[in-house]
């Protein structure tokens, strides 16, 4: 029988900050909560990844952008995917679907533009998005009045399959370069009301 291995109590909380924020988060941050340093922020980090895999657990450390949040072994995405990874097709409007699409692809993105993108007010889709926690603001604009920017959130990832944001399906060229000039035309248009 093996013998099983204890964690060190730096890992022990820095495993508890990343279960209770339930989001990624940064180094600087886990820092701050934990009163560690980087280094032992750093360590903490290599020793959960390190006795995750040893004891083959049923979650495992990611980092994305330099943040850091617990997500399925992706040994387990088979087996979970039909209980939890197909749920929000059935639970979001064709609106939603369209609005968190179009967060996806354009991400960071303010309200404004999902709004000219969809060709009508989506206050409603957004708030919903955000309460089903699909969507969060990431940021502000720098555009007058500094309106939020959204990004898609770890649900997102997790309940559509995707480990990372790049595994979203590409776009085909006519819809990237059709994409590309509507973004092309709003920044132009905003700069234009702007002067």
């Amino acid at each position: 029988m093996s013998r099983i291995q204890s964690m060190s109590d730096n890992a022990r909380i820095v495993e508890v900050i990343l279960y209770v924020e339930n989001e990624a988060i940064s180094i600087s941050r886990i820092s701050e909560l934990s009163g560690l340093s980087a280094v032992e922020v750093k360590t903490a980090l290599k020793e959960l990844r390190e006795l995750s895999i040893q004891l083959n657990r049923g979650l495992q450390l990611t980092e994305e952008d330099e943040n850091y949040f617990f997500t399925p072994s992706s040994d387990l995405y088979e087996r979970l995917k039909k209980s939890y990874g197909r749920k929000v097709d059935r639970r979001l409007s064709r609106a939603a679907l369209e609005t968190l699409a179009i967060v996806a692809y354009a991400q960071p993105i303010t309200r404004k533009k999902i709004d000219k993108i969809r060709g009508v007010s989506s206050d409603t889709i957004v708030r919903i998005l955000r309460e089903r926690e699909y969507i969060k603001v990431s940021g502000r604009d720098d555009s007058p009045g500094h309106p939020c920017l959204y990004s898609t959130t770890k649900k997102f990832l997790y309940e559509f399959n995707l480990k990372h944001i790049t595994d979203l399906p590409k776009l085909n060229e006519i819809d990237r370069i059709r994409f590309e000039e509507e973004e092309e035309e709003k920044d132009k248009s905003e700069e234009g009301s702007n002067e």
